[in-house]
């Protein structure tokens, strides 16, 4: 190490230059790490929005594939039921199909569903059910009280068409959970039900809304 000609002292060049060193060192440090946060972020953000755009392509991809379900529907179909069984009538979309089960005087059954229906059978699911019930109204309604009362049902009044009935929604059994309306017709009851809550869009604002039968 250099003296300068005082007897002690360092030379103030020698201090220089190692701070400049020093300073120079740490602002390459400092720049390695900006530049790798810089990336990091850059990365993050790349991902985040390449997340977000196609998160916005499967909505739109939903979205459209919904309409174009609904739209599929139309023009709906109109369904009725036999003229000495009060004549039940609702609208139905044209990419479903309907099975009767069974006819006779006193009782009727059909079956609603997208596509095929299913095999008939009291465990099976479907879109829409209609039972005409040759028993009267309050005995039908009577069969659910247990199911209200243990909050498996929910029952309140309904008015549809212009009729006045009751409207049981929940689980009727494991396998039905949906809804099912109960109207009187003559000396008869009629039930449409929804076995699912899948159907329940198409259920309240197609057959409800336009449900017609004669009293």
């Amino acid at each position: 190490m250099r003296y300068s000609s005082e007897s002690g002292s360092v030379n103030p060049l020698l201090i220089s230059s190692i701070l400049l060193g020093l300073l120079a060192a740490g602002l390459a440090g400092l720049s390695v790490w900006a530049y790798a946060n810089y990336m990091d972020q850059k990365n993050n953000t790349d991902a985040k929005i390449a997340a977000a755009v196609q998160k916005a392509e499967k909505v739109q991809e939903e979205k459209l594939e919904a309409s174009f379900i609904e739209r599929e529907k139309q023009p709906y179909v109109k369904f009725s039921g036999p003229d000495d069984l009060g004549h039940v009538s609702f609208d139905y979309p044209k990419t479903w199909s309907v099975y009767i089960g069974k006819i006779d005087g006193s009782s009727y059954e059909a079956y609603l569903n997208p596509g095929t229906v299913p095999t008939v059978k009291q465990t099976q699911p479907y879109a829409v059910r209609v039972v005409i019930d040759k028993r009267q109204y309050e005995a039908v309604l009577k069969q659910y009280e247990s199911l209200v009362k243990t909050g498996k049902l929910t029952s309140v009044p309904i008015t549809a068409g212009g009729f006045t009935g009751v409207r049981l929604d929940g689980a009727f059994t494991p396998q039905r959970v949906g809804t099912t309306v109960v109207f009187k017709v003559r000396d008869k009851t009629l039930l449409i039900s929804s076995d699912s809550t899948s159907f329940k869009s198409d259920f309240d604002n197609i057959i409800l809304k336009s449900l017609d039968f004669n009293p």
